[in-house]
C-alpha cells in the first residue's frame, strides 16, 4: 500500500508580488523543445526551465518536497512530461489552488498525487513542514495549523494505490 499520509517540506512557487503564480502552463513547466526526451529520469533537469525566476529549479534537491502552486496550474497542452518531470525531481505531491483539466487527469492517471486546496494554498510558506492526509484532504502545517483541501475521490485513491491508470485497469479485470 502506498502511504495515504504524506510528509515533507513545502516548495512554494510564488511571483515577485509574493503570491502564488497563476496560469503556469505546460510550456513553462516542461518546454516543448525537450519533448524528444523520453527517459523520465532525464526530464527532471528541465522542470520549470521556462518559468521566469525558476529556471534553476532543477539544480536543487527536491527529494520528498511538496510543490505548492497557484490556480490553473498545468493549463495548455496535454504533455505528460509536465507531470513526470516533477516525479524525476523527487516531488512527492502537488498542492494547488486549481489545476488545468488535462494536467489534472494526466497526474491522476499516472498516479501522481495532487490536491486542490483553493485559497488555503496561499497560507503555506516555503519550507513549512507539511503532513497531508489524502483521504481526508487535511493539510497540517508545522504541526499546528490545519487547512482543508479536497480529499481524494475513491477512483483517484484507487488509481494512486495501483500505481497508475493502466495498472488500476488490470486490477479490476
Amino acid at each position: 500500500m502506498k502511504p495515504t499520509v504524506i510528509k515533507g517540506k513545502a516548495y512554494v512557487v510564488k511571483g515577485k508580488d509574493g503570491m502564488l503564480i497563476p496560469d503556469v502552463d505546460t510550456d513553462m513547466i516542461f518546454h516543448n523543445r525537450y519533448l524528444t526526451i523520453t527517459d523520465i529520469n532525464e526530464m527532471g533537469k528541465y522542470s520549470f526551465d521556462n518559468l521566469e525566476g525558476y529556471e534553476r529549479f532543477a539544480e536543487d534537491d527536491h527529494n520528498n518536497e511538496i510543490l505548492i502552486i497557484g490556480e490553473n496550474f498545468g493549463s495548455g497542452s496535454s504533455r505528460q512530461q509536465a507531470v513526470d518531470c516533477f516525479r524525476a525531481n523527487g516531488i512527492q505531491l502537488i498542492i494547488g489552488k486549481s489545476f488545468g483539466a488535462i494536467y489534472e487527469r494526466n497526474a491522476i492517471n499516472s498516479g501522481m498525487p495532487i490536491l486542490w486546496a483553493g485559497e488555503e494554498a496561499e497560507k503555506i510558506k516555503m519550507g513549512d513542514d507539511l503532513e497531508i492526509d489524502l483521504e481526508k484532504g487535511i493539510i497540517t502545517v508545522n504541526a499546528t495549523t490545519v487547512l482543508q483541501a479536497t480529499p481524494f475521490s475513491q477512483v483517484q485513491m484507487d488509481i494512486y494505490q495501483a500505481g497508475d491508470l493502466f495498472k488500476y485497469g488490470k486490477s479490476v479485470n
